[in-house]
């Protein structure tokens, strides 16, 4: 999967518009990120990844370009 399409991903899992978040876009700065959006998160990763994910790995996340990394990997 492309990593636009992993950003489609996460944009939709975070109720976010498809342009407002790229790469780089720090998960701190976005007021969606909340405990909910997090968990939407670990969500997507098993559905669509097949990918575990801990809410201790989710804390190393400092961008979207990390969430991509890790459903790349």
């Amino acid at each position: 999967m492309k990593e636009s399409e992993i950003i489609e991903l996460i944009a939709e899992v975070l109720e976010l518009e498809i342009g407002d978040i790229d790469m780089s876009t720090l998960l701190a700065d976005l007021p969606e990120y909340d405990s909910m959006a997090k968990l939407s998160v670990i969500v997507l990763m098993d559905e669509e990844f097949e990918k575990k994910l801990s809410g201790e790995a989710m804390e190393e996340f400092k961008t979207i370009g990390d969430v991509v990394a890790f459903a790349k990997a």
